[in-house]
């Protein structure tokens, strides 16, 4: 038997998402396929040592972690990093994949800043600015297929389109979504001020982000038409964001095309949740507060004790989604997808 070469991989941007990565293959059952070989991130080494060892969200590092010679060690594993600002001043050339988790490059013409520089590949953290500026924009579970092998730019969406977008299909081909109405309710994020400052141009988040609940704007329509465009035009999103660190939820109100029951409803997204979306949506009834899915692998965990019908034809539902740990596992997934396509094609 003839075992998959282990690749290297490079984090641009060791943020939330960088660090949650990093942590998430070390969970992970493909973690023998990869290793994270640079870590690039402006900020300096003995800082990015301390992120990594003390998570306020996540705990502690599950092992020994040390900032020596311009290296992150964890253990035995060696991390060489670097701090520029720009993707040329770093040499990708030895890395297998670059995933990028700083969100600040979208369009196609600053992502091949990264190609130019001898990236072969190029995973984002995010949407891009639009569908035609990536190659391609995989959701884990539900268009992984998409992929050839051949593509250099790829997105893994958001952790708001991994979470919907699953439970929006299933229902558009089960029951027919006639309109769909999102409200997210997301953590707090490094974009606001703790305290009244002028962090934006918009100016709501220039306001405290532990004080108030606070409207955003959002891209989760558009991002949703994207990966289903059966239902452009069907479907509006707004955000909200809410004071709590980690730990978010959709609000989902559907009409439907056909006739529905709160249990019918239910019946079929439990059964969906221990079958083909296994390992991505959960399904619980239990009474549960948004601290109980810190940590939760899961892209989105529907609560069934929260799913309401007014008349057959409209259907509310709740959803909670581990924002980071989430995604960052359905980044791993599209990764090995991914490079196992890749490998194949180049061999």
């Amino acid at each position: 038997m003839t075992h998959a070469p282990t690749l290297r991989l490079a984090i641009n941007g060791y943020g939330r998402i960088g660090r949650c990565f990093l942590r998430a293959l070390r969970e992970s059952p493909v973690a023998h396929r990869f290793v994270v070989s640079a870590i690039n991130e402006p900020a300096n080494l003995d800082s990015i040592a301390y992120l990594t060892r003390y998570d306020s969200t996540h705990g502690r590092f599950p092992g020994p972690v040390e900032a020596v010679d311009g290296e992150l060690r964890l253990g035995e594993q060696r991390i060489r990093v670097s701090h520029a600002r720009t993707p040329e001043d770093v040499d990708w050339r030895d890395i297998d994949l670059v995933v990028e988790c700083s969100g600040v490059y979208g369009r196609r013409a600053e992502l091949e800043r990264f190609l130019a520089a001898g990236c072969p590949r190029l995973l984002l953290s995010h949407p891009g600015a639009s569908g035609s500026d990536v190659d391609a924009t995989i959701i884990a579970g539900i268009n992984q297929n998409e992929l050839d092998g051949r593509e250099r730019l790829v997105s893994a969406a958001s952790c708001t389109t991994n979470a919907i977008v699953p439970i929006l299909e299933l229902l558009d081909r089960e029951i027919g979504v006639e309109q769909a109405l999102l409200t997210t309710l997301h953590s707090v994020m490094n974009d606001q001020p703790l305290i009244d400052g002028y962090h934006h141009d918009d100016l709501r988040r220039t306001r405290s982000a532990m004080q108030s609940i606070i409207p955003v704007s959002t891209g989760l329509a558009r991002g949703v038409e994207r990966l289903l465009p059966q239902l452009a035009g069907r479907v509006q999103a707004k955000a909200i964001r809410v004071p709590t660190l980690n730990v978010s939820a959709i609000d989902l109100t559907v009409a439907t095309q056909r006739p529905v029951s709160a249990h019918s409803i239910n019946r079929l997204l439990a059964d969906a949740a221990g079958g083909p979306l296994k390992r991505r949506v959960a399904y619980s009834e239990a009474a549960h507060a948004s601290i109980d899915f810190n940590h939760d692998p899961h892209s989105a965990i529907v609560d069934g004790s929260q799913t309401r019908t007014a008349g057959s034809h409209l259907v509310n539902l709740f959803v909670w989604f581990d924002n980071e740990w989430g995604f960052a596992n359905r980044m791993l997934e599209v990764a090995d997808h991914w490079s196992r396509l890749w490998t194949e094609h180049h061999n």
